[in-house]
């Protein structure tokens, strides 16, 4: 009963984050603003940073605040078993490429562009489940991602009322480039996520010290990667350059959103996961219009909704195929 408490729970907080992520990235990448724009790679940067001091101050509390204790599992896990370490290199790197090619996906798109195009996330999910957890999944559960990706492609069809203004705005150069960017997360959101899914579940440790060995690799990846493409302007500038308060809500949500997932993916699974990021869609685009009011819906976002809701029931009535319960 606990456990079916918590995974709604964090299905909830995760339809939060998700929601005001893509929100808050859009405005923070479109803002005018005086000086320079902030560098998306450090962005990545800080927000790892954040996720490593979170995890750590959680292992610390799961040992009743003990120092010692919290050196003594850092080192048991981490150092002296090196080779489970190295496991999570491989999708800490491929997280930190999608993540910084989520804020080039929304600096040349616009946002039901993106959100449309990045739900094939949960189609690659599914498949990779199939093919490396060796999940089976029913009849109900392929029509109901067949009826999600529907529903989401209408809840986020542009309306014909659109301003055309905002449309010459974007190039076919940067449109390509923004396309590429999201299919590509696409395919890296569903491959790492289901390899991080099977090393929690086939593993006894705390999540949180999971996370933290992860973290610790994207920093990594995320420092190379910043002083290889943003180097000069570092040098030039520092790397929190036309950081803002914004740009710090970006942050803390990004950092938020890795240690929510690891939550889903111990409570629930990698294709739930999905259909909860597919809700926050809808939730962004009624904040969109009832706040930001830069959208109206037609007739083809309502029949979209009710596919996305029909297609969530669906795929909880055929409920998850058998596997090993998570230890994570």
């Amino acid at each position: 009963m606990a456990s079916s408490r918590l995974k709604y729970l964090s299905l909830g907080v995760l339809v939060f984050q998700t929601t005001s992520l893509v929100l808050t990235m859009r405005y923070s990448r479109t803002l005018q603003a005086e000086g320079p724009r902030y560098l998306a790679s450090s962005a990545v940067v800080v927000a790892e940073v954040m996720k490593i001091l979170a995890c750590v101050l959680l292992v610390f509390k799961e040992h009743g605040y003990n120092m010692r204790a919290l050196n003594s599992i850092l080192r048991q896990e981490i150092v002296h078993k090196p080779i489970e370490t190295l496991k999570l290199a491989i999708p800490s790197g491929i997280y930190t490429l999608q993540n910084n090619l989520l804020y080039v996906a929304l600096s040349n798109l616009d946002a039901a562009t993106y959100q449309v195009t990045y739900q094939l996330k949960i189609l690659t999910t599914a498949l990779f489940s199939v093919s490396m957890l060796g999940r089976r999944l029913g009849i109900y559960q392929w029509l109901s991602l067949l009826i999600l990706m529907a529903g989401v492609a209408l809840v986020q069809w542009p309306s014909e009322s659109a301003p055309a203004t905002e449309k010459e705005t974007l190039s076919a150069g940067s449109q390509f480039v923004g396309v590429t960017a999201v299919l590509v997360a696409c395919c890296s959101s569903g491959f790492a996520g289901v390899y991080f899914e099977k090393i929690l579940k086939e593993s006894k440790q705390s999540v949180w010290v999971r996370n933290i060995q992860l973290g610790m690799f994207g920093l990594v990846f995320g420092l190379v990667g910043m002083l290889a493409y943003d180097g000069e302007r570092v040098k030039e500038s520092g790397m929190f350059q036309g950081y803002n308060t914004v740009t710090w809500i970006v942050v803390a949500l990004q950092a938020l959103g890795g240690l929510v997932i690891a939550a889903v993916i111990k409570y629930a699974d990698n294709i739930l996961k999905g259909f909860a990021t597919s809700l926050s869609i809808i939730l962004s685009t009624l904040i969109s219009y009832f706040w930001l009011q830069d959208f109206d819906p037609t007739s083809v976002f309502f029949l979209g909704a009710i596919l996305v809701i029909v297609a969530t029931f669906l795929y909880g009535y055929e409920g998850k195929p058998p596997s090993n319960p998570s230890r994570a």
